[in-house]
């Protein structure tokens, strides 16, 4: 079921028919170095089904990003419940394919999980967490609209990372 369509992309819930797609970007080395290792068999799995725990809990959580030219699932994106300042907060988290970089479509996504989150479910303002050493990362949140808020410190598999915090606020149009 397609949740988001964008022009050449369309985001649906993940189920257990992607877990193969899903290690082509939990597996990589190169895509997973910002959380310090590349994720096992059983890592993965915990993953999927955390997302599939979201749709149930929350109605949303990360979803397979499907390029729709060969209907192949490229990466997640979506939105996420997050710790930040002793509160929840609705994250736009995003992790794409290493192939698939730089292409545009992980700010394409992102940036339609912003209207969704404003229009849809009505939220005031959505963030993104992102470590400080993930520049690409970063500029997605800038092209998302989101500016840096605050920073601080996650400690993940005995690392202690520094994260910045972005946001955007919805902004509507009063008459």
């Amino acid at each position: 079921m397609m949740i988001l369509e964008t022009e050449r992309l369309y985001l649906r819930e993940m189920k257990q028919s992607d877990y193969t797609a899903l290690c082509k970007i939990l597996q990589d080395e190169d895509v997973m170095y910002t959380y310090g290792h590349a994720f096992d068999d059983i890592e993965v799995q915990a993953w999927l089904d955390k997302q599939i725990k979201r749709y149930h809990d929350f109605g949303f959580g990360l979803w397979a990003v499907i390029l729709k030219e060969t209907e192949e699932m490229i990466g997640q994106c979506g939105l996420t419940m997050q710790d930040y300042n002793n509160k929840q907060v609705l994250e736009i988290g995003y992790l794409f394919q290493k192939l698939f970089w730089h292409m545009g479509y992980a700010s394409e996504a992102a940036i339609s999980c912003k209207k969704y989150a404003f229009e849809i479910l009505n939220i005031d303002e959505v963030f993104s967490i992102i470590r400080d050493t993930n520049l690409a990362s970063q500029n997605v949140a800038l092209r998302n609209g989101m500016r840096i808020k605050d920073k601080f410190v996650k400690h993940y598999h005995g690392i202690d990372m520094l994260h910045l915090v972005f946001s955007v606020k919805c902004v509507q149009n009063k008459l």
